[in-house]
């Protein structure tokens, strides 16, 4: 019987998923070994500093603070460090010596993508990133290989388990902002400084992956518009509901297509409304979805963990044993499906349906000049709902008004809330969130 080939691999970085993925390679070793075909020996761990307090306890002799040397010696290699640098030269200097990475660094994917899969090509090495979105749900997979046959026309994802919890939070309890924010903090949810989670940008590098896989083009960070939940109110949630909605904060890829037969990809993050009865709707607490629309497949719904350490080593130890797989039987590695170039379009051109809040003045015509407003700008309502508000000390009435359009571009409703907020007899515009799945 033949030797089992042995397979040393590299993991940078020993937070909370880096220690699970050595744990993993440690305690179940002689398993893996059988599903790859060969032992993966974990050949050393770098850290910055190898005395800090670890959840796991692992040996202590695998540390090292000397990256360089052990990404050169070794077969595979896991990249958990995150940020932009170190972790990009190691993973280029990993692939020049051949060996094949993991990484679940989506920062670094999202801005310097192309550099590392023209590397990769290169070098003939396996790349791969299953943990950069969504967790321990497989979805990057899937769009690569299983949907390779078809035509993804729509991405719409839950890629973020803390701002989805947050607004969890708000839907269920009524709780302002802030102390949603401060309860995720409580439980581990949430940052000390929660800003990549909560103004989205965390949600739009994810959304730039899922757009390159999708539609065989590679997006980076700055094709995507952005835009967080840090300004959705309590009584946004309160009129969502009583509509019939609830929000989440959606990273949105879709193809565009004019009268003329030309558009490209509209990639965005932005809060979004979804009724009651979409199966986005339902993804409570921190957890992750990625809703997909596909010219054969039809409608499919991935749904998972989309963080925690335990859940997202799951997905790195499966592109670990894919990456072992391809050494072990040879051939040229995986990374990305771009086949040609398809532009990234501004915010402008998406079209979807809007929900606008105006408080008003309570006069005779004031409904007539706004529908005018709307129907001069080309933007049909679907819903329109008021509420008469009376002040008992000035005993002055207004009028709150709820407004659902038919899709509409972004341009035209734009221009209508810009109309909208000249005429006299409105008090302020409260609300402009994009509405979908209706």
């Amino acid at each position: 019987m033949s030797e089992v080939r042995t397979l040393k691999v590299a993991l940078l970085g020993c937070g909370n998923v880096g220690a699970q993925v050595a744990r993993i390679l440690l305690d179940d070793a002689d398993a893996l070994a059988a599903r790859t075909g060969a032992r993966l020996e974990l050949s050393g761990i770098a850290v910055r500093n190898i005395d800090s307090e670890r959840d796991v306890e692992l040996p202590r002799e695998l540390f090292t603070t000397d990256a360089d040397t052990l990404v050169k010696d070794a077969d595979l290699v896991i990249e958990l460090m995150g940020g932009i640098e170190p972790a990009r030269s190691l993973i280029l200097t990993a692939m020049q010596n051949g060996a094949c990475v993991v990484t679940g660094n989506k920062a670094l994917l999202a801005q310097d993508g192309p550099t590392l899969y023209e590397e990769a090509d290169k070098a003939g090495v396996q790349l791969s990133y299953e943990a950069a979105v969504a967790g321990a749900i497989p979805i990057l997979r899937p769009i690569r290989d299983s949907l390779s046959g078809d035509r993804i026309t729509r991405v719409l994802g839950i890629v973020n388990g803390t701002t989805n919890f947050i607004l969890d939070q708000m839907d269920s309890t009524g709780a302002q902002f802030a102390d949603a924010l401060a309860e995720a903090q409580r439980l581990g949810y949430a940052e000390a400084d929660p800003t990549a989670d909560v103004e989205g940008h965390d949600a739009a590098a994810k959304a730039a992956i899922l757009a390159s896989l999708s539609f065989h083009t590679r997006f980076a960070l700055e094709d995507v518009y952005c835009e967080g939940i840090t300004k959705v109110s309590a009584a946004d949630i309160a009129a969502a509901k009583e509509a019939g909605f609830v929000i989440k904060l959606l990273a949105i890829a879709e193809k565009i297509t004019n009268a003329n037969g030309d558009g490209g990809i509209s990639v965005r993050v932005h809060p979004t409304l979804l009724p009651r009865e979409h199966p986005l709707a339902a993804v409570r607490g921190a957890f992750n979805a990625v809703f997909i629309e596909a010219e054969n497949a039809g409608e499919l719904m991935f749904y998972g963990q989309g963080a925690g350490g335990t859940p997202t080593a799951s997905a790195v130890l499966g592109d670990l044993v894919s990456a072992a797989r391809r050494v072990v039987l040879g051939g040229p590695g995986r990374t990305e499906t771009t086949t040609g170039f398809v532009p990234a379009l501004p915010i402008d051109a998406s079209t979807t349906s809007y929900y606008i809040g105006l408080d008003v003045a309570d006069q005779a015509g004031v409904l007539a000049r706004i529908t005018h407003i709307f129907a001069e700008h080309g933007v049909s309502i679907e819903i329109m709902r008021q509420t008469i508000h009376r002040d008992a000390a000035s005993k002055v009435e207004s009028a709150e008004l709820k407004i659902v359009t038919h899709r509409a571009s972004e341009a035209a409703l734009a221009a209508t809330v810009e109309a909208v907020k000249g005429l006299d007899v409105i008090n302020s515009v409260t609300s402009v969130l994009r509405v979908e799945g209706v």
